[in-house]
């Protein structure tokens, strides 16, 4: 699975996980989309699933302040549009936020909710909170990973008291 990432850079440049996946190579800088892309939209109607994995062969994010999410989501992406099932959020900016996550804790629960764990954990082992990420939300991961629809996924979240 190809990662990459779309940077509108509105955020601190320090504080940027996109850019250090970048860097780091582990995910790659792109400035146009393809409809091969599968998009992660915090505004999508259709939950990441499992099944997504054998729909596209790239997963990438939009990276953008959450202050601005909602106006930059209205353009219209190519690609299979995605949303993350409820999680909580790992850093330190947004610590057990349900939702607000960094780019790079975006990438990881798509990762891992479509069968990559190892390479989910190669995105936040760069991160020295990268490992709260996962201790926060490992039994919902894996459940988001067992579901078949965005049914199953309300569902789930409901069990752990996560409004969709």
């Amino acid at each position: 699975m190809q990662i990459q990432v779309l940077m509108f850079e509105q955020d601190d440049p320090s504080k940027c996980t996109a850019a250090k996946l970048v860097k780091f190579g582990i995910a790659k800088r792109v400035k146009h989309l393809t409809g091969k892309d599968m998009i992660l939209n915090p505004f999508a109607k259709e939950f990441v699933l499992k099944t997504d994995r054998d729909l596209t062969q790239s997963l990438t994010a939009i990276d953008c302040s959450w202050e601005l999410a909602q106006n930059m989501f209205l353009k219209r992406f190519v690609g299979l549009s995605r949303k993350l099932p409820p999680l909580l959020a790992g850093n330190p900016v947004n610590y057990s936020k349900v939702g607000k996550l960094t780019t790079a804790e975006a990438i990881a629960g798509a990762l891992y909710v479509m069968d990559y764990g190892k390479l989910a954990d190669s995105v936040l082992d760069k991160f020295k909170w990268g490992h709260t990420f996962f201790d926060l939300n490992q039994y919902m991961l894996q459940d988001y990973a067992t579901a078949k629809t965005t049914e199953d996924v309300v569902k789930i979240s409901k069990e752990y008291g996560l409004e969709v």
